[in-house]
């Protein structure tokens, strides 16, 4: 990773500092986001690393190390990082597109100016890697979603997504594992279950999985 661009660092509270990359969230960015977080786990006085979205928190243990000393440890470690390779499962995920399980594949189409079923069609072709799990037990948020198929955020958000749908937000594409107010575009919806608080692995996807997205019946 020598001369890979550095993070910029800022305190956030007296225990955590945030790591940053500048936007776009791309895999080979997250990948170095892994790397770090990898390293920075081992480190004296790190109690917790939390990945996210172009972006890593450590916290840590005053009493055990300072702020800034933390700091200069990130940076001189940076360039000496070799990009994680996190060995991700391939996951399908079958989905009924459109009706009542997908009612904004209209307003997708619309924005994107492209036809309900050519929406369906390249979102079902995409090669999507979960970055990160968060929002919601079992939320993963996923790169790879086809530039032509982004869309804002609903201006209303709803107050109840139901369990299972999958939508479209800006450049990303996710999987509401459980009922929860949202503002994503809804697409449509699958019946595998995201998130299994009983299950020895509750959550269905993590970091460094690929996933696509299976069009089992599409109702225009």
């Amino acid at each position: 990773m020598t001369g890979a661009l550095l993070p910029r660092l800022h305190p956030l509270g007296e225990a955590a500092l945030v790591c940053e990359l500048p936007p776009p969230a791309t895999l080979a960015q997250q990948q170095q986001i892994w790397a770090l977080a990898a390293e920075a786990v081992r480190w004296h006085g790190v109690r917790e690393v939390l990945p996210g979205m172009n972006n890593l928190s450590l916290l840590f243990d005053p009493e055990q190390i300072d702020g800034v000393e933390l700091e200069m440890q990130v940076l001189s470690a940076w360039p000496q990082l070799a990009a994680a390779t996190v060995e991700g499962r391939r996951i399908e995920i079958p989905v009924i597109y459109g009706g009542e399980s997908g009612p904004d594949l209209a307003d997708v189409a619309a924005h994107t100016k492209l036809t309900p079923a050519e929406v369906v069609r390249r979102h079902s072709e995409g090669d999507y890697v979960v970055y990160l799990l968060g929002f919601l037990p079992g939320f993963a948020f996923m790169g790879g979603l086809a530039p032509e198929l982004a869309t804002p955020r609903r201006a209303a958000p709803r107050v109840a997504v139901p369990t299972g749908s999958v939508g479209i937000g800006g450049e990303q594409t996710g999987i509401y594992p459980l009922v929860s107010p949202g503002g994503w575009n809804l697409i449509g919806r699958t019946s595998v279950p995201m998130f299994d608080p009983t299950a020895e692995a509750p959550t269905l996807l993590r970091p460094g999985d690929r996933v696509r997205f299976v069009a089992e019946r599409v109702e225009l």
